[in-house]
């Protein structure tokens, strides 16, 4: 008997579906889809909120010096010429950044091999190519979600039955986090 549920797929396509649903759930926070589907997701996201709610303290801190490029008001790139070359005026500014422990970093890399990568679009549904910008889905799991479950020990997903589908009548639910 098998430990998992074969969903009617070969290995690669039921991963793959498993992946969508969890990163979409881990995203939005919530997801439509079939039941047995759903028992399946919930498995693979609750392991990895459990991992975010372990190593979400483990970092540590360091102040960097970073080149920023100065801009001006319509936020393009002040430019100076040096040697009859056009050469762009960086300003030297001090940034903290958190530098994640060895466990943190084994897990951050086991989040990101199970989520896929999200793009996140504007407000006003345009796909504009230079206004969307790339989620940092294991950031968001360790900020986000690890905080919000931190004092929970297990049972982060809830299942809703909505009721049966249309077409084919197959057993509906809202997956969601608590």
């Amino acid at each position: 008997m098998a430990g998992y549920r074969k969903l009617g797929r070969t290995s690669s396509q039921r991963k793959a579906m498993l992946r969508t649903l969890a990163t979409q759930l881990l995203y939005h926070g919530k997801v439509t889809t079939t039941e047995t589907r759903a028992k399946e997701v919930r498995r693979v996201a609750e392991k990895l909120i459990t991992l975010a709610v372990k190593e979400k303290d483990n970092y540590t801190t360091e102040t960097v010096t970073a080149k920023v490029p100065q801009k001006d008001k319509d936020g393009k790139r002040v430019k100076t010429v040096e040697n009859g070359k056009k050469v762009t005026v960086f300003n030297e500014v001090e940034r903290e950044i958190k530098k994640d422990n060895p466990s943190r970093l084994v897990a951050r890399r086991r989040m990101l091999s199970v989520l896929y990568p999200v793009t996140q679009t504007p407000a006003d549904k345009r796909k504009m190519r230079s206004e969307t910008k790339s989620v940092d889905m294991a950031g968001m799991m360790f900020e986000k979600w690890g905080n919000r479950f931190a004092g929970r020990n297990g049972g982060y997903t809830r299942m809703v039955k909505l009721g049966m589908r249309r077409g084919d009548g197959a057993p509906m639910v809202l997956l969601e986090l608590i």
